[in-house]
C-alpha cells in the first residue's frame, strides 16, 4: 500500500476539523469547566487561590492560547490537538515498525477521534488532553531518552492525576532508565509546585485537586461498580472491535517478550480506566493509546485479511456518522444537549439585564453559563459541588453529601459575596439541592429576586 504523508495528514486534519465544526454551536460538559476556569484566569484571578478548581492546572491552561473562546477557534484548537496526537502515533509506530504501520496508527486514531461518543472526543478535556503526552512519553522511553520521557509523563500528570499510570508504563518500557525518568518527572513537578507556592495556591491546590478528588473517587456511582465496569468495557470493546481484533492478532503473532510489554501497558491503562470505578467513555482514552499501536501492526500482519477487520469500522461509523449529518443540517434536540440549549437561553436573559461591572454566581454544575454570559465570577466557586458536598455526577437525582462541615463553612464564605446575578441551574432538576433549600443562605439570598426562568434554570438579580 502506498502512503504519502504530505497528502494524508492535510486530509486527516480536514476531516478532524470538519467533524468538530459540526459542533461549533454546542459546548459539551467536559469542556465548559476548563473554559470557565481559563476565562476567570483571563479576568486576573489565580487558579486555586481565587478559583475553586478540582482539576490540575494544565487543563485550563490549554484553553488560554484560545483566549477561552468558543465557536470555530475552539473547534480549530481541538482539531489541531487531535492531529498532534495522530502525528505522534504515526512517528511512534513508524519507528517501531515501518511507515505503513505509522499510517495505520494515525488513521485509526483519527478515525476514532471522529467516530466515537461526541461528549468524549469533541471536548479538549483532561482524558483527551493527556493522549498526546501519553503516546509521546512512552515513545521517548522506547527511544531510551528517559529524562524527557519522565518530563513528558509529568506533563500528563499535571493534566490529570492518571498521568501516574503513564509514568509507570514508561518505567516498564525502560527499566534501566528509571533514575533519569524520575529526575525528569520531578523536575517538571518541582516547577509546577514552585509556581503554586509562589502564587499562594499550593495548599488550596492540595485541598481542591487531591482531598476533594479523593473524596469524589471514593464514592462509586453504582452499587455494583465492578459489574458496571465489566459491562462498559465490553461495550467499549464492541464499538472498537476493529482495534480489538487487530490488536489481538498482533499479540498472538509477536514474540513472548514483546507480548508481555504490550500486555503490561494495556493492563496499566485498564487500571487507570478503573480508578474511581466510574468507567466513563472518556476514561478509555488511556487504553486507546496502546490499542491503536498494536492494531496498526496487527493490520500489517493480517495482510489481505485486514479488509475483513476494516469492515468492523462500520460499527462506530454507522452509529455516530448520522449525528454529524444532523448537526450539519442544523438539527439538534438530543437529550444530551438539552441542558446546553437551556444554558444559552438563560445566559441571553442575563446578558440582556446586565451592565458593565456586573458579576455572576452559578448554583449547580453549569460552568458554561460563565462562558455564555462572559460575566466574571463573583466568588471563587464556579459551581456548587464544594458548597453542597454532592458531586455533579449524581446531584441531578441524589442529595446525600460526601462532606457536610466543610461544605457548610464554604457556604458561609459565599455569604460574604454580592454577585449581581445568581443562576440556579440545579433546583429545577433537584429541589432538595435548590439554592433556596439551605437555611444558612436564606438571609443572604433574601436580597435577590427572580427576573427570569427557563425549563432548567432560574435567574435572580440583586436588589
Amino acid at each position: 500500500m502506498h502512503f504519502n504523508p504530505r497528502s494524508f495528514f492535510p486530509l486527516l486534519f480536514a476531516l478532524l476539523f470538519a467533524a468538530r465544526l459540526c459542533h461549533v454551536k454546542i459546548l459539551w460538559t467536559e469542556e465548559t469547566y476548563p473554559l470557565a476556569g481559563a476565562e476567570q484566569i483571563l479576568h486576573g484571578e489565580t487558579l486555586y487561590r481565587d478559583i475553586w478548581f478540582d482539576k490540575p492546572p494544565l487543563l485550563p491552561a490549554a484553553y488560554l492560547p484560545l483566549g477561552a473562546q468558543t465557536g470555530w477557534p475552539l473547534r480549530l484548537g481541538g482539531a489541531l490537538y487531535a492531529l498532534l496526537a495522530c502525528l505522534i502515533a504515526y512517528g511512534f509506530a513508524r519507528d517501531l515498525w515501518s511507515p505503513l504501520e505509522g499510517f495505520w496508527a494515525a488513521a485509526l486514531l483519527g478515525f476514532f477521534l471522529i467516530f466515537d461518543l461526541p461528549s468524549a472526543i469533541i471536548p479538549i478535556a483532561s482524558d483527551l488532553l493527556m493522549l498526546a503526552p501519553h503516546l509521546a512519553a512512552v515513545w521517548l522511553a522506547w527511544k531510551r531518552r528517559p529524562f524527557w520521557s519522565g518530563a513528558v509523563a509529568a506533563l500528563a500528570f499535571w493534566i490529570s492525576p492518571k498521568g501516574v499510570f503513564v509514568a509507570a508504563v514508561c518505567a516498564l518500557w525502560n527499566p534501566a532508565g528509571i533514575g533519569l525518568l524520575a529526575a525528569g518527572f520531578l523536575t517538571v513537578t518541582a516547577a509546577a509546585v514552585t509556581w503554586l507556592a509562589a502564587t499562594g495556591a499550593l495548599s488550596a491546590y492540595w485541598a481542591q485537586v487531591w482531598q476533594w478528588g479523593t473524596l469524589y473517587a471514593s464514592a462509586p456511582l453504582t452499587e455494583h461498580p465492578l459489574r458496571n465496569g465489566i459491562l462498559r468495557t465490553v461495550n467499549w470493546a464492541g464499538f472498537h472491535l476493529a482495534l480489538v481484533a487487530a490488536a489481538a492478532w498482533f499479540l498472538w503473532r509477536v514474540k513472548a517478550r514483546e507480548r508481555w510489554r504490550w500486555a503490561a501497558w494495556s493492563a496499566l491503562c485498564l487500571v487507570g480506566v478503573s480508578a474511581g470505578f466510574r468507567f466513563f467513555p472518556r476514561y478509555y482514552f488511556l487504553l486507546l493509546a496502546p490499542a491503536v499501536l498494536m492494531a496498526a501492526h496487527g493490520l500489517s500482519l493480517l495482510g489481505r485479511k485486514r479488509e475483513f477487520v476494516g469492515l468492523l469500522l462500520l460499527i462506530p461509523a454507522t452509529r455516530f456518522a448520522p449525528r454529524y449529518f444532523d448537526l450539519a443540517m442544523g438539527h439538534t434536540g438530543w437529550v444530551d444537549t438539552l441542558m446546553d440549549e437551556d444554558s444559552r437561553y438563560v445566559a441571553a436573559l442575563a446578558r440582556g439585564a446586565s451592565h458593565p461591572g456586573d458579576t455572576l454566581f452559578v448554583w449547580g454544575y453549569r460552568p458554561e453559563l460563565y462562558v455564555y454570559t462572559r460575566l466574571p465570577a463573583a466568588t471563587m466557586f464556579l459551581d456548587c459541588q464544594p458548597l453542597t458536598g454532592v458531586p455533579a455526577d449524581r446531584h441531578l437525582s441524589e442529595s446525600t453529601p460526601l462532606e457536610t462541615e466543610s461544605a457548610r463553612a464554604r457556604r458561609t464564605s459565599l455569604t460574604h459575596s454580592q454577585p449581581s446575578f445568581i443562576i440556579d441551574g440545579l433546583g429545577p432538576y433537584n429541589r432538595r439541592l435548590a439554592i433556596t433549600s439551605y437555611p444558612d443562605l436564606r438571609e443572604w439570598f433574601a436580597h435577590y429576586r427572580e427576573i427570569g426562568r427557563t425549563s432548567g434554570s432560574i435567574l435572580y438579580k440583586r436588589d
